[in-house]
């Protein structure tokens, strides 16, 4: 399982009028955001597909269609499966986050929201899943899971694994997510057949 870092960042500039004011004087907090957001996006094309990073949210001060920024405030959620990689990604974000301050005369600040190591469940668990699936004949494979879940925690404490069953077209966290009833009760079979296992 993926681990997770979540910073909120805090970008300040100076509001200035959008027609009046020279592209070379603007201290523009927004630019700086947009800046920060597609630096992410090179440093995930540069992983090999390992690490993702999602702004999600974002607001500007004043808010006006008519006036240069005068503050950004965003969130940056970092994700990769291997703990050094993360905090490469977590260096390399700050390393430039303190450059952008320089070249662009902004104020920066960041705020450590989440931070979750990545998690390696239990081979013996994972094993017996396989092994149940293949007896049961349904196509498998394993992989490594992007989004938080309870499971995460718990491994902290106890023996875990997890199951997934697919979603019509990958989509997840959207109403249009959507599971047919084959795999869901293939799903739950292959749960509770591992589940005997376990208990004998």
């Amino acid at each position: 399982m993926k681990g997770i870092s979540w910073q909120r960042i805090e970008i300040k500039g100076v509001a200035n009028h959008a027609g009046t004011t020279p592209t070379n004087m603007r201290v523009d907090a927004g630019l700086a955001a947009a800046k920060v957001i597609t630096f992410m996006r090179d440093r995930c094309n540069q992983s090999g597909g390992t690490t993702v990073a999602t702004t999600g949210t974002i607001a500007f001060e004043p808010n006006a269609i008519n006036v240069i920024p005068s503050k950004a405030v965003f969130t940056v959620d970092v994700r990769n499966p291997n703990e050094e990689r993360l905090i490469a990604e977590e260096q390399a974000l700050a390393a430039y986050l303190k450059e952008l301050a320089v070249t662009d005369k902004v104020q920066i600040s960041t705020e450590q929201l989440v931070r979750f190591q990545p998690v390696q469940f239990d081979e013996t668990i994972v094993s017996m899943v396989e092994q149940v699936a293949n007896e049961m004949h349904l196509s498998n494979r394993r992989m490594t899971s992007g989004a938080g879940q309870d499971a995460q925690m718990m491994a902290r404490i106890c023996p875990s694994a997890m199951i997934f069953v697919p979603s019509v077209n990958g989509i997840s966290h959207n109403p249009k997510e959507y599971t047919k009833d084959e795999d869901i009760f293939a799903g739950a079979n292959v749960f509770i057949n591992v589940i005997k296992n376990l208990a004998q």
